[in-house]
Parts: C-alpha cells; sequence; structure tokens
C-alpha cells in the first residue's frame, strides 16, 4: 500500500466504467483512489462512481486533446483512462507526461489507428497464420454495396454489414431476404433487413462511410479479456461467451488461449484490451479488437481476475502479481436502482460540475 491518493480520469465511458472504477476503489491492496470523470451528461451512470464530475464539451482532434490536457492539468491526474478520441490522445501521449499525468492507451498509434478502421486491421491480420479472418467485401457507393453482397452470396454466404469504423454493435445490420416485412411490425425489434431495404436506404447517397460487407458468422460468439503489461506482455486471457439472453460464461478454451497469445506477440497492445471472434463452420473467426476495456469486462472478472485494477497498477509502473483465472463459471446481471448525485444540493458546485465523494 503506498499510502498516496491517486487521481483518475475516465473521460467519455460507457455506464459500465461505474463497475470499474469501483473494482478499481474496491482493490485488495488497500489503495486509495479519486475519480474524476467528464460527460456531455452530466447525470450519466458512469459519472455515478466519480468523485468529481464535469460536463464534457464537443470537441474532436487537437482542440479536444488540449480540453483533455487542461483538465489534468487542473486535477492533478495520475493516470488518464480515455475511451472517446483514443487514437487523438495516443499521438499526443507526451504531452500528458509532460505534465505528470500517465496514460492508459497503446502508444502506437498507427496500430492503434489500423484498430479502430476495422478494414485496415483485416488487411494487417491476412495472411499471418494469427486468426481467421472473415469473408468480406467493403463497399462506399450503392452500386459497390450491390456488388460486395452479390459476391458473398455466390461464395454460399448469408450477409451482414457494419460501417468499418463502428463501435460495438453501432451501425450493424443482418440482410435477410425471407423478412417478413408486416410480422416484424408486431415482434421483437430486429437488426435484419433485406437487401432491397438495405440498397434503397444507401441509394439516398452517391457516397457514404466504408461499410464491410461480411459473410453472416452462425456459431458461437466469444469476447476474450485480455491483460498485459505497459509493453503488451500478454498476462491473462479470459474467453467469455455469450448465451441465451443474459447469461454468460467464462471458460479456457484452448484455440481461444491461442489465438489471443498470437494477437498479443504481433500486435503488442499494452493495459486491457478485447477480441471479439465468432465461430463459422467450426472455425473461429475474428470479428474485431477493442483497445480499451469491454462492455462486459465486469462480468468477466467474476473469474477473480480485477483487470481493471491490475491495468491501474500497470499503468502506474507499480509491481503486482495476476492471479490464476477460475474457469468454467456463468454469470449475469440485473438492473439496479441507484439514486444520483444532486448537483443542486452540493455547494459552489454547477450543472456542469459535481462533487460527488
Amino acid at each position: 500500500m503506498s499510502g498516496k491518493v491517486t487521481n483518475v480520469y475516465f473521460n467519455r465511458w460507457f455506464s459500465t466504467a461505474y463497475h470499474y472504477m469501483n473494482m478499481i476503489r474496491d482493490n485488495p491492496d488497500g489503495e486509495q483512489f479519486r475519480f474524476y470523470g467528464t460527460h456531455p451528461d452530466i447525470n450519466h451512470m458512469s459519472l455515478q462512481a466519480c468523485d468529481h464530475a464535469e460536463t464534457e464539451p464537443a470537441l474532436r482532434g487537437t482542440a479536444y486533446v488540449d480540453f483533455a490536457l487542461d483538465f489534468c492539468r487542473r486535477h492533478r491526474i495520475d493516470l488518464f483512462v480515455p475511451r472517446l478520441n483514443m487514437l487523438d490522445i495516443s499521438r499526443e501521449i507526451d504531452r500528458f507526461e509532460e505534465i505528470g499525468t500517465r496514460v492508459i492507451a497503446c502508444r502506437d498509434a498507427d496500430l492503434l489507428e489500423a484498430i479502430v478502421e476495422k478494414d485496415k486491421f483485416y488487411e494487417s491480420m491476412a495472411g499471418e497464420d494469427i486468426v481467421t479472418i472473415p469473408d468480406y467485401e467493403l463497399a462506399e457507393t450503392p452500386e459497390q454495396f450491390r456488388s460486395a453482397y452479390t459476391k458473398l452470396v455466390s461464395r454460399g454466404h448469408r450477409v451482414c454489414f457494419k460501417p468499418t469504423e463502428a463501435e460495438g454493435g453501432m451501425g450493424f445490420r443482418i440482410i435477410d431476404d425471407q423478412l417478413d416485412s408486416f410480422a416484424t411490425l408486431y415482434g421483437h425489434v430486429t437488426l435484419a433487413m433485406t437487401f432491397e431495404q438495405a440498397y434503397a436506404a444507401l441509394a439516398g447517397a452517391e457516397t457514404f462511410p466504408k461499410l464491410m460487407v461480411m459473410e453472416m458468422l452462425e456459431g458461437d460468439e466469444y469476447s476474450i479479456d485480455c491483460l498485459a503489461d505497459a509493453e503488451g506482455k500478454l498476462l491473462a486471457a479470459v474467453p467469455r461467451r455469450k448465451l441465451a439472453g443474459r447469461v454468460y460464461e467464462m471458460d479456457a478454451v484452448p484455440e481461444l488461449m491461442e489465438i489471443a497469445e498470437r494477437i498479443a506477440v504481433k500486435c503488442r497492445i499494452p493495459y486491457v484490451y478485447n477480441v471479439q471472434v465468432k465461430y463459422g463452420q467450426g472455425v473461429p473467426k475474428l470479428l474485431e479488437i477493442n483497445p480499451r476495456m469491454s462492455g462486459g469486462l465486469y462480468l468477466t472478472c467474476l473469474t477473480g481476475v480485477n483487470m481493471p485494477y491490475l491495468a491501474v497498477q500497470a499503468g502506474l509502473g507499480r509491481p503486482f502479481e495476476v492471479p490464476k483465472p477460475r474457469y468454467g463459471i456463468r454469470a449475469s446481471y440485473v438492473e439496479q436502482a441507484i439514486l444520483l448525485a444532486d448537483s443542486e444540493a452540493k455547494s459552489g458546485t454547477t450543472d456542469s460540475e459535481i462533487d460527488v465523494g
């Protein structure tokens, strides 16, 4: 236990960052942390775990880096855990280190850019014998989309598509020409649409942000949450399989552990990241890599490996041991009611700045 309170900053994160901050706070070593957060929505769930929160402005590029740098300087941030604009921040990590702020992000901006743009990353992994890449085509015009769809169908695939720079499930759609459009009005919301519906939506523009048109993989989907040191050496990898509903299973799958190890050797991504694969014809194929804590990492950590806390220790250059994961467990989650911090009840604060610690 160091005795020093460490200031940690999370910028515009998912709501699950609420869990990650509390997992770092409730660490087994008794280390003391104070958490800072920013988000455009001052009532966002991620901020409820913060000791101090501020409204985040709508900025991009260097202007956003300048904002984050000023925030770190004003609050004497020891460790910055970025999500939004991670690539821009990675390109200017030296500016943060000059003011004494360490950053949990990949320093290799070229690699990070390739990971963010999925087509570039697929190209970099092709022929490397690291992980199988799904069959895909690229499209930026309506006619390229039609051609890509036709080619994939001729190869015997069902087809789906997604923007190359989308995060999570944003923009993902499945093409299903057997879809009953009338019946779907009375059923659950679906990601499926017919080819003609997709084409009609895209035909309204001469060009559009690049789409990756891919084979639809029908097998099990896994997220492999990975912990690495600051140099990208893999320390732990835990495959998490999505079952029915909200149930997940964490188990040691040898071929997935081997994929995680090969990716680690190839990419050297530091701290915490997530590899998503899905099976097709019995073969695990790469969907994407998220160079950050995944949305479901808090479930993976039920194996006994507190990846957020250990990543912080790695980022601060502190020694630590990684416990052996407890595999073969299933987990789920439920909603929980939480009272939001009341900005008006805090003296000396406004809607854009809240102390909740």
